[in-house]
């Protein structure tokens, strides 16, 4: 009998219906109906992941979740599930963690039941065909590959390693050739039917749940999940126990001493606590979390930061199984830092300390609970994939009935919980990390995984104690009241005729401002962005330096004074771009005013503190030269934008300009340049109507610099994309000596924007994408990262393939080259029905509403950036989309795609890999092959800038013939 739960905790705003159950298997279900919703969406996890990895087979949990994509009983092509999504305006995921994994989709609403069909037969009955199991492993290989390099996987695997040598948490979840097959042959161990084993013993009704979201009734939406998902096997599986704690005596007490690939420093104290999962409604963790990671006056961070240790501080709790537990206080070092590591770690206990003294304060815990309640109650609508992801695993942790409110609400002030917690917050019961390059010539071991070289050393006992008795100084306090929680959530009323999309309400020769007022989403927030632009932020490279470092000494001006703006869900932003700066401030507009005050007044009268200014300084000097251990498609699409864009400074000449920064060019910068000239472009969204529109107006007019001169038109022109030649072929070549795999990035130039060259090029990337991703990733396995996207500059578009591979970039370019031949004849006898179903799913990705005002506004800040206007684009192009044929797009194809295209203009970028085992390193064995006769040979760019000399370049977009504003053009 399947058990109903209908009284689930909802806010009140969310107009959703839900309704929870357990079936006849014991599968849980949570159902969500939403008549308006434009996409639907499910998710189900299974409670096991890699700490139930059999000895011996270290990834075999993460290789199943790769396999299961590939073909069951029911639906044996390997790529039914991806195509049958990727047709209906749909896409997919899945991950594995530590004791759970977790597969996704989300699809055009009506196809729903058809994906959940094709879906639930993993659950049931997958192939693992050997011939797909060879190809996969590769993947699962080259996803390893790909993860090398990255610091924060680096670490979580050292951390595990580390840990009680065959606890389960020492695993190496991800897998990797040695471990799924070479060990495995050793051993005489099958790993097909190693996987079909594990799927058996695991992959149970009783140890999963399901969430999914759609148009349907909740009875329809039951009788679905009923169907399809009630006849999953119940093999009554017990959950695994963990034996204890990962870190036991012998792993406590230690400080352990890691050597990056990037040159960053960072400090982690980490503890061992009781988990407190099943008092989600106390939240004692949260409670210690707020308090040891705030930012404000008389915070940690804020005594870190006088003495110039550090810059930024976080301290929460990380969950990692069940009854495993740590909390973690993670300090970012600056090179003073990093020699007061000691001292740093006492004040830690010092602010620990003075939390004993003081015990848990309820006024601080009822004020959370405010906050908790304020951000639930008006929270942003999720999407739907997103929304499904973030439930179906807090569907197997807690009750069915308050799965809405994890991580919102609390309700139970039971400080013995948060005292239960402090009491493993010592100096015995704490591991240290401290990461730095610095420790490169005393690392004497070297993790087995990831190749991270580390030392541990024992904390001397005579620190413990000291760390034990540390006092608090007078600088360390508990925060003060919050006096940015909001008072007033009325809604505006709106003005009369008020226009359906942002219209200019205020224009001066320094000022404009577009307004709309919001009318979808009806919540007592706002978003201001405002535009500051400057000709002096991108003139050369020393200025762009100067535009980061000062934004980044705003940031740390503003830090103590918005922390509690940020808790009550009022964020501000300041970032830089090509024309100058945008503020961003966003949410509740009660109180949006005061800060929009004081983030002006610091932005524009910033007084340079030169101690700051060093450390922000050496700080971002090195975070540039890190740039070398990026990954190579980040290279690729650095190159490829140099390449393309009128104006772009490459990463070499940046870094060649940070030889001439000074404290006095900066301050020179600041008051004598970079306000000296200047234009304000604003747009206000959300729940602020004319009146108050016109007051934050007046504000930021006030706030605006003495004798500041107004920009010319041609200040306000936008860069442009160069235009390649028709029938050219060019490729740039670089290498990479820190990863191992290369890299291939291939544009093809097609038409300037326009309505019908953009949905050609959109409607070929829906066709195409799929069967791109299934003959390079799946089929040949060149690489974990392989996508076929659309590429959308300021002035030009094109088809944009990329790869990420061990092979060379050469086979990999005659691989693409190859797909891209065969896509004729898939044009060619594709059906009509086949092709009316891809320009369904392209309108459904189109028309796909946004979820969360910030989104719309972004999509009304992209037409003002790109000075376009045309804030109705998406419905314009679905009502073109329907006159395209098929007959269009292999013109489309045969123009601009096809190797021997009239029109066709290819520029690839080559990352070659000149790491050891790399395809360009000594002695690589590198593929042989024919390449194709019809495809030129391609000329070599040696020099970009003489490159982009003999090219012209795409015209600037034209405004939207109703939307053209008078005056000036401006960029937001």
């Amino acid at each position: 009998m399947v058990q109903v739960f209908e009284k689930i905790t909802k806010s009140q705003e969310d107009k959703r219906d839900c309704r929870g159950l357990i079936l006849d298997n014991e599968l849980r279900v949570l159902l969500i109906s939403d008549p308006e919703t434009d996409k639907a969406a499910a998710a189900l996890s299974v409670n096991v992941g890699y700490m139930s990895d059999p000895n011996g087979l270290d990834g075999l949990a993460h290789f199943l979740e790769h396999m299961l994509f590939l073909g069951t009983e029911k639906y044996p092509s390997e790529n039914e599930y991806e195509k049958f999504l990727s047709e209906h305006g749909g896409s997919s995921n899945a991950y594995t963690c530590m004791e759970n994994t977790t597969f996704y989709f989300d699809i055009a609403p009506k196809h729903l039941t058809n994906a959940l069909d094709i879906f639930s037969q993993f659950f049931k009955a997958p192939l693992f065909t050997e011939d797909a199991t060879d190809r996969e492993v590769k993947a699962v290989n080259s996803e390893y590959e790909k993860n090398l390099a990255d610091e924060s996987r680096r670490l979580l695997q050292l951390e595990r390693s580390t840990s009680i040598k065959d606890h389960p948490y020492s695993k190496f979840g991800t897998g990797n050739l040695q471990t799924l097959v070479d060990d495995p042959k050793k051993n005489g161990i099958n790993v097909r039917e190693a996987l079909l084993k594990f799927h058996r013993d695991y992959y149970s009704s009783n140890i999963m749940s399901l969430v999914i979201l759609g148009k349907d009734s909740l009875d329809e939406l039951q009788d679905t999940a009923v169907n399809l998902f009630g006849t999953i096997e119940n093999k009554k599986v017990a959950l695994p126990k963990w034996p204890g704690n990962p870190f036991g005596q012998e792993q406590l007490q230690k400080k352990g001493l890691a050597v990056p690939i990037k040159d960053w420093r960072s400090l982690s104290v980490i503890f061992p606590i009781p988990d407190m999962k099943q008092h989600y409604k106390a939240g004692p963790n949260r409670y210690l979390s707020r308090l040891i990671g705030h930012e404000s006056s008389g915070s940690l961070l804020s005594a870190l930061k006088k003495r110039g240790w550090s810059s930024h501080l976080n301290a929460g709790c990380r969950s990692v199984a069940r009854d495993i537990s740590f909390f973690a206080v993670n300090v970012d070092l600056t090179e003073k830092g990093l020699e007061n590591v000691d001292n740093i770690v006492d004040l830690i206990f010092q602010y620990i300390n003075l939390l004993r003294q003081e015990d848990p304060k309820e006024w601080i815990f009822k004020e959370y609970v405010e906050i908790t309640n304020m951000s639930f109650l008006f929270k942003d609508k999720e999407s739907p994939r997103d929304y499904v992801v973030d439930l179906v695993e807090d569907l197997l942790n807690y009750p069915i009935d308050d799965v809405l409110t994890v991580g919102y609400l609390l309700s139970e002030w039971k400080p013995d919980l948060i005292n239960q917690v402090m009491e493993k917050l010592t100096p015995d019961n704490c591991r240290i990390r401290i990461v730095s390059k610095e420790f490169e010539s005393i690392a004497d071991q070297t993790e087995k995984w990831y190749g991270t070289k580390y030392k541990i050393e024992d904390i001397p006992s005579e620190l413990i104690e000291k760390w034990k008795n540390a006092k608090p100084i007078e600088e360390l306090k508990l925060p003060k009241k919050n006096e940015f929680i909001p008072s007033s959530f009325d809604i505006l009323p709106n003005d009369d005729n008020p226009p359906k999309y942002p219209a200019i309400i205020h224009e001066t020769q320094f000022v404009r401002v577009w307004h709309k007022k919001d009318d979808e989403f009806l919540l007592p927030k706002s978003n201001l962005i405002i535009g500051l632009t400057s000709p002096f932020a991108y003139v050369d490279p020393l200025r762009v330096h100067f535009t980061a470092i000062y934004l980044y000494l705003v940031d740390d001006a503003l830090t103590e004074y918005s922390y509690d703006a940020s808790l009550a869900s009022l964020q501000f932003g300041v970032v830089s771009s090509e024309y100058g700066l945008m503020v961003l401030i966003a949410g509740f507009n009660d109180k949006l005013d005061i800060l929009l005050t004081k983030v002006l007044d610091t932005l524009i009268n910033l007084e340079v503190d030169e101690k700051r200014y060093e450390i922000f300084k050496e700080s971002y000097e090195r975070n540039l030269k890190n740039f070398a251990a990026e990954q190579p498609y980040t290279h690729a699409g650095h190159y490829l934008g140099a390449c393309l864009v009128e104006k772009r400074w490459l990463y070499t000449e940046l870094l060649e300009a940070t030889k001439y920064l000074s404290f006095d060019g900066l301050n020179k910068f600041i008051k004598d340049e970079f306000f000296s000239m200047m234009h304000i472009e604003c747009l206000f969204h959300g729940n602020v109507n004319k009146a108050e529109a016109q007051k934050l107006i007046k504000l930021i007019e006030s706030k605006l610099p003495k004798n500041v001169m107004p920009l010319f038109p041609q200040h306000l022109l936008l860069y442009r994309d160069m235009k390649l030649e028709d029938g050219s072929n060019y490729v740039y070549e670089v290498t990479n000596e820190t990863h191992k795999t290369s890299c291939v990035d291939v544009l093809l130039q097609c038409p300037p924007k326009c309505t019908e060259s953009n949905i050609l090029l959109e409607l070929f990337v829906q066709i195409a994408s799929e069967p791109c991703y299934n003959e390079l990733r799946t089929k040949e396995q060149l690489g974990y990262i392989v996508e076929l996207t659309l590429s959308y500059n300021g002035t030009g578009q094109g088809v944009r393939i990329l790869v990420q591979s061990d092979k060379h970039p050469i086979y990999v370019d005659h691989k693409i080259e190859e797909f891209l031949l065969n896509m004729k004849s898939l044009l060619e006898k594709m059906s009509d029905e086949e092709f009316e179903r891809h320009k369904e799913a392209l309108a459904v990705l189109w028309l796909e509403k946004p979820k969360k005002m910030i989104q719309l506004t972004d999509l009304f800040c992209v037409e003002i950036s790109n000075q376009t206007y045309c804030f109705d684009r998406d419905n314009i192009e679905v009502d073109f989309l329907k006159s395209i044929t098929k007959d269009d797009v292999i013109k489309f194809y045969n123009d601009h795609i096809h190797a021997e295209g009239a029109k066709r203009r290819k520029l690839a970028v080559h990352v070659l890999s000149t790491a050891e085992g790399g395809a360009g390193s000594a002695g690589a064995d590198v593929d042989e092959f024919e390449p194709l006769s019809i495809v030129s040979k391609p000329t070599r760019i040696d020099d970009i800038c003489s490159f982009k000399s003999g090219l012209s370049t795409f015209p600037l977009l034209q405004p939207y013939d109703y939307h053209r504003p008078q005056g000036s053009r401006a960029k937001l």
